[in-house]
């Protein structure tokens, strides 16, 4: 490994372990661009529920009760929905309830993903945690009110059951789950990369990716050893946003993590943190 330069190429000589399955093509082009070598370790895959009878009962149970709030945690589960109710030939009157219901979003990748159905979020996590949204809603009070909640991949996180202890009328819509990695020999070796020192970051973009990447550390025995690898400088971890990044904080690693939770600011912010370690 040689140090990166200031060039268009600022990454030249670099090697980055992408964990990401979703977006994993977009990251890694553009690390390319910069000169990186990646290496790539999805550890999780996204499995769609799509065509799942059970999405589709939901669905229609959300257009007969017309909730009052519809809680959108993510952009690609939202954009999963709507295709399922397009398949299914509900788009039409699923968007005209969504438009009659307050859209509080956990994050901007969920705001974006309601603008781009011609939908306006009222309310937007910046923490982009199903907490804050959690904390919002049952100190405006939830009682006898109709609320949806689109799950990300790692399913219910407690908001329901608090919503409905709440005495809200809680309808879950499951649009993906995330599933085991696509490739589990990728994601030992880059376990051992890092553990090595062998790379020069690693790169995480969910928090249930990241505490997937750590449990498999773990159970390789070498997690003590990617801690001293990440905290000593040697590999530098970077993290996609606060959320992502508290399964390395629990573990003792600092990560970089961007200004704005993108993964144009996060490649920024990396390639920063890279060459201001050689320069």
């Amino acid at each position: 490994m040689s140090s990166p330069h200031f060039t268009n190429r600022p990454l030249a000589g670099c090697t980055v372990v992408v964990t990401a399955e979703r977006r994993a093509a977009e990251l890694g082009a553009a690390l390319d661009r910069r000169g990186a070598e990646v290496v790539h370790a999805p550890v999780l895959s996204m499995v769609s529920h799509v065509d799942d009878e059970t999405l589709l009962s939901r669905t229609r149970e959300v257009l007969e009760r017309r909730p009052d709030v519809v809680v959108v945690t993510t952009g690609v589960g939202f954009r999963g929905w709507l295709e399922a109710a397009t398949a299914a030939g509900l788009a039409d009157p699923l968007l005209e309830v969504l438009g009659d219901a307050r859209l509080v979003a956990r994050g901007p990748k969920a705001v974006g993903a309601i603008h781009a159905a011609g939908l306006a979020a009222d309310w937007v996590a910046e923490s982009e945690t199903s907490a804050e949204i959690q904390d919002l809603l049952l100190l405006e009070g939830v009682s006898g009110l109709r609320v949806a909640v689109q799950h990300h991949g790692a399913g219910a996180d407690g908001l329901d059951d608090a919503l409905a202890a709440a005495g809200a009328q809680v309808t879950s819509l499951v649009v993906y789950r995330w599933g085991p990695p696509p490739d589990p020999a990728a994601v030992v070796a880059s376990v051992h990369t890092v553990a090595d020192r062998q790379a020069d970051a690693v790169v995480f973009t969910s928090a249930p990716g990241t505490w997937a990447w750590l449990e498999a550390a773990r159970t390789q025995g070498r997690l003590d050893d990617v801690v001293s690898a990440c905290t000593s400088g040697a590999v530098i971890a970077a993290a996609v946003g606060p959320v992502t990044a508290q399964p390395l904080r629990d573990a003792g690693i600092e990560p970089v993590v961007p200004d704005r939770y993108r993964l144009g600011a996060l490649v920024h912010s990396l390639t920063s943190a890279l060459v201001a370690r050689t320069s």
